[in-house]
């Protein structure tokens, strides 16, 4: 009776074993990636244009496209929200300013950017895989969906730029103030005579 059960254990506990590598590999090549924000943005920009290819040279999965559209849409409202809503939660923790006079608290997403990017390249890679598969083929008209997708992101988007209005932030750093860190002056750099 013993040798059944450890059977069964001998033959999972290579496949364990050689997911566990697999994973711990993608898990290395993922936190290789984190710095190289370009990069990542230019291979998913890539993927996406082999995805919208597929669906255009196929004619079809226009409900997997629209189901991808909603999920994007979703991502983009975590990406743009900030970690605390001044509107649901009173918190003393780190709420955006709503005055002038008020304490400069840096913009906290709700989702960060790393987590946005592999979100959405992973969705399109599911995506590209489920267009190689009949089944996730609908046959539906598309001009509603791609209609109905578009007055669902005009709507979120509204809201979403009034809510930042209200509150009196802005979720990218383009124009805001960079640090530079200190500025080395001609006397700190002298040369040394070796």
């Amino acid at each position: 009776m013993e040798g059944v059960g450890s059977d069964a254990a001998s033959v999972a506990a290579p496949i364990d074993q050689w997911r566990h590598d697999v994973w711990r590999l993608y898990q290395h090549y993922l936190d290789k990636s984190t710095p190289h924000a370009t990069y990542r943005w230019i291979g998913t920009l890539v993927l996406v244009a082999i995805y919208i290819m597929r669906v255009v040279y196929v004619q079809g999965f226009y409900i997997v496209s629209y189901g991808l559209g909603i999920y994007i849409l979703n991502l983009m409202i975590g990406f743009l929200s900030p970690l605390v809503d001044p509107e649901l939660e009173a918190s003393d923790g780190a709420m955006l300013p709503t005055k002038g006079s008020d304490e400069f608290k840096p913009f906290i997403r709700r989702l960060p950017e790393f987590k946005f990017w592999h979100s959405i390249t992973s969705a399109f890679f599911i995506a590209f895989l489920m267009t190689f598969f009949s089944m996730f083929d609908v046959p539906v008209f598309w001009p509603i969906l791609l209609f109905y997708w578009l007055v669902l992101f005009i709507m979120t988007m509204r809201r979403q730029i009034a809510h930042m209005i209200k509150y009196k932030y802005i979720p990218f750093s383009i124009g805001k103030q960079k640090y530079s860190g200190k500025k080395s002056s001609a006397s700190s750099s002298g040369s040394r005579g070796d």
